[in-house]
């Protein structure tokens, strides 16, 4: 009997892609087969961050639908969450909904719900471990030589325009000799493992870890190329951190990438953010890792248009992202959120337009634009060792600096997940073009 086919997409930040591979190994493992263009099960994990990424999994739901009216949809994630604890939306056309608590065992609760377990396991196709799935889930999650892991979920900051230390809960790690495992276990078949989590500064306060711990475990207990983190918490760039960073980076095993968001330019605004340091500090961390790696690229998230942001707020941001060493930023419009902090201050304080903000959104978009070409006009000339992606333009391939910038090679061979030496020859319509040497 032909194998139920199912596909799945996630929304939002790198821990949410991280938990869809594992969703997805779970699935083929349990005797689905993987099939994005005739899926008769479909696996959304959501994002609630915004409102704007609560409308595109609305949307995406709709979509699925149209295209194929029997198509069951399983809604997972923050967003998923969210609308099961406020009761919304529940006209939408979906099979099943799974809240984060019940993440982990969300194929379980598919094949119970929708396949009653009896009648699933005597179809006969059950086949746990076999090679070929084995093979099918090397194919799909490791054929660019990349592995996400997420090593932490949950938050304590609660900062007051988050939700979703109210969706994932208080701060949760996972043990340093579990993933240490995990990456041993795929040693051969990858080139650079992502260490993604929810707040990285939270990073062991139940295993009575570090984030540097785990750091200096991976460079010394694997043989992994390249570790880079999906993003990094502004306060776990400690003097702990910084002493290990000077010693590991002669190893070249660091990606030189840093994503660490710093939501506002303004300590009035941080302040009411309840982010837990000041712009000054932040400065600090910025400069305490160019100073050690001069050609390390970061990049940073900002919020524009929270509570109480006036223009004289808005400009100390936008002077502030001037002249930081922060080559790109992520611009967010503040969106408030049910039970969150910031929705209960804005009964009493004052948020800008819709307009003010998306204007502000604007002109930070200008300034990005510009810094970033900046920084890529800066790598012409520049040597690197690279690591190749699946992807072709013509007699190019796609390939990952080791700042993570993307650049395109000059190539004829396919060198998926291999790593070569590049140089940067040119930029053309935004893009980096360069030969193998």
């Amino acid at each position: 009997m032909s194998k139920i086919r199912f596909a799945s997409y996630s929304f939002g930040c790198r821990v949410n892609h991280a938990e869809r591979e594992s969703i997805d190994k779970k699935m083929l493992s349990s005797g689905f087969v993987y099939d994005e263009k005739r899926p008769e099960i479909f696996i959304i994990n959501t994002c609630a961050v915004t409102h704007k990424a609560e409308r595109e999994v609305r949307q995406l739901i709709y979509k699925l639908k149209s295209q194929n009216s029997k198509i069951k949809i399983i809604l997972a994630g923050c967003a998923a969450t969210y609308w099961k604890k406020n009761k919304l939306y529940s006209y939408l056309p979906i099979d099943l909904l799974i809240d984060n608590i019940n993440k982990e065992i969300l194929v379980d609760l598919l094949i119970k719900k929708l396949f009653h377990s009896s009648n699933f396991n005597r179809r006969g196709w059950k086949q746990n471990g076999t090679t070929t799935q084995k093979l099918a889930i090397f194919d799909k999650f490791l054929n660019s030589g990349r592995l996400l892991i997420k090593i932490q979920n949950g938050c304590h900051r609660f900062c007051s325009y988050c939700i979703v230390p109210y969706l994932r809960g208080l701060p949760k790690s996972v043990k340093i000799t579990d993933i240490v495992s995990e990456i041993k276990r795929f040693d051969k078949k990858i080139k650079e493992v992502i260490l993604t989590a929810i707040n990285t500064e939270a990073y062991g306060y139940d295993t009575q870890e570090s984030f540097t711990d785990l750091v200096e475990a991976i460079i010394k207990q694997t043989k992994i190329p390249r570790i880079s983190f999906g993003s990094i918490h502004p306060l776990s760039i400690n003097n702990d951190f910084l002493d290990s960073y000077k010693r590991i980076l002669p190893q070249e095993r660091l990606v030189n990438f840093f994503h660490i968001p710093l939501q506002s330019g303004s300590n009035k605004i941080l302040s009411l953010m309840k982010r837990g340091y000041s712009k000054e500090n932040f400065i600090d961390y910025v400069q305490s890792i160019k100073r050690l790696n001069k050609n390390v690229f970061i990049s940073t998230d900002i919020i524009v248009g929270f509570l109480e942001e006036t223009a004289t707020d808005f400009e100390e941001t936008y002077n502030f992202l001037k002249k930081v060493p922060i080559s790109k930023f992520h611009i967010f419009r503040f969106s408030k959120r049910k039970g969150t902090a910031g929705y209960f201050m804005s009964k009493r304080l004052y948020e800008p337009e819709e307009q003010i903000k998306q204007k502000r959104a604007k002109i930070l978009a200008e300034l990005n634009k510009k810094k970033f070409q900046t920084f890529l006009q800066k790598q012409i000339g520049l040597n690197s060792s690279a690591l190749f992606l699946n992807k072709r333009i013509e007699n190019y391939q796609e390939a990952l600096l080791q700042n993570q910038i993307p650049a395109y090679i000059m190539t004829e061979k396919d060198l998926t997940s291999e790593i070569k030496n590049v140089k940067i020859k040119r930029i053309k319509e935004g893009k980096l073009f360069g030969n193998i040497i």
